[in-house]
């Protein structure tokens, strides 16, 4: 049986904090590209809930989720997703 030839392009994963920077970084320019082209943030940011929570639900089940998302209405209050604009 032949293997192809590897040619090091491979490479390792990113750990886990260098995934969710790059990640995140992926989303916003997705983000910034959908309001240039006229999306609205409210729809962008339910289309991009629901394609989070069904990521998580495929990998998770739903059970887990649900107790996952229980915890995010203290987080909101807390203020955990709240960005602080600097004013200049």
């Amino acid at each position: 049986m032949n293997h192809p030839a590897s040619f090091g392009f491979e490479r390792e994963p990113l750990p886990d904090h260098e995934q969710r920077r790059a990640a995140l970084t992926y989303l916003s320019e997705a983000w910034a590209e959908a309001r240039i082209d006229g999306i609205d943030g409210d729809c962008l940011a339910q289309a991009s809930l629901f394609a989070a929570l069904a990521e998580l639900v495929g990998t998770y089940g739903e059970e887990a989720v649900a107790k996952f998302i229980e915890g995010v209405p203290l987080r909101v209050r807390h203020g955990e997703f709240s960005v602080s604009l600097s004013k200049q």
